[in-house]
């Protein structure tokens, strides 16, 4: 197969995958609505001043209800919620991606050499994954935050070893249906070095699924990292992390109701949207949809 038939059938195969994805009206819901919030979330340092607008106090403003001056109001220290909501989207997308992005890197190893492999290092390495997957992915995390130190990065990597479980589960299954096909058994008699084959030949071949795993692994991760916060464990005040502006808001619930209405809201719609992008993408990734 020439290169130029390889490009034709891969473009296909995009622009194929393209138009199922487009069809499902919930995927481009979700789809619009986080180019929105990440596009916001990048042009945040350059709309709102983070040591004025976000964490600075005005005490003359303090809980003023939703209005023209501040669309979300703000909150006990006078400060504008919606600055800090838009602000607070870089701690949730950036934990949320990192958490999975490692979760990712180190699941796709183990699970590989598990799927791989299979025998005694199959049953260690899985063995390994189901002592961690049946701890309560919380619990995890509330030790090595404890552990690390309250930070972002270590939020981050406390958050990804329940990621990494759930890949390791997915690529292992991959693999072990992928490792006997008969391309993958001549480039191993070609000589070729297994972590070339596992890389090459075999995990392009496992992206499907992995793909859709990870817009629902992030949504989970996000809620994870806000419920960390909730609790005062995770991102470090005045850091204006949704969690943590959820957390703050409960103290004035009945007379300001809307400091935990909002975070709550933004919390559910990301969550949301990320879930309607992954069944969009599994339903257009699915060969056995295709016409």
């Amino acid at each position: 197969m020439s290169d130029n038939t390889k490009k034709r059938k891969s473009r296909s195969m995009l622009q194929e995958t393209w138009r199922r994805l487009i069809k499902n009206k919930g995927a481009v819901i979700g789809m619009v609505f986080l180019i929105v919030l990440v596009l916001a979330a990048i042009l945040s340092p350059i709309i709102f001043d983070y040591n004025t607008d976000v964490i600075g106090q005005n005490m003359a403003d303090r809980l003023m209800a939703p209005g023209a001056a501040h669309w979300f109001g703000t909150d006990e220290f006078g400060r504008d919620l919606f600055a800090r909501i838009i602000y607070g989207a870089r701690y949730s997308l950036i934990i949320g991606a990192g958490s999975v992005i490692l979760g990712l890197i180190v699941g796709t190893i183990f699970g590989s050499l598990a799927g791989f492999y299979g025998g005694v290092v199959d049953s260690l390495i899985m063995r390994a994954i189901d002592i961690f997957y049946s701890i309560p992915n919380i619990m995890t995390a509330v030790v090595i935050v404890s552990v690390l130190g309250t930070s972002t990065f270590n939020l981050m990597i406390a958050l990804a070893f329940s990621c990494a479980s759930s890949f390791a589960r997915i690529v292992r299954a991959q693999v072990m249906t992928i490792r006997d096909q008969e391309y993958v058994e001549s480039s191993y008699a070609m000589g070729l070095p297994t972590w070339k084959i596992i890389v090459k030949h075999i995990l392009p071949n496992c992206l499907s699924p992995i793909i859709v795993q990870i817009t629902l692994q992030i949504g989970t991760t996000i809620i994870s990292a806000s419920s960390l916060s909730f609790l005062g464990i995770g991102v470090p005040a005045p850091a204006p992390e949704w969690g943590a502006l959820l957390s703050a808001g409960r103290g004035h619930i009945r007379d300001a109701s809307y400091m935990c209405i909002i975070p709550g809201l933004a919390i559910m719609l990301t969550v949301l949207a990320l879930n309607l992008l992954g069944d969009g993408l599994r339903d257009a990734l699915d060969p056995k949809l295709k016409k």
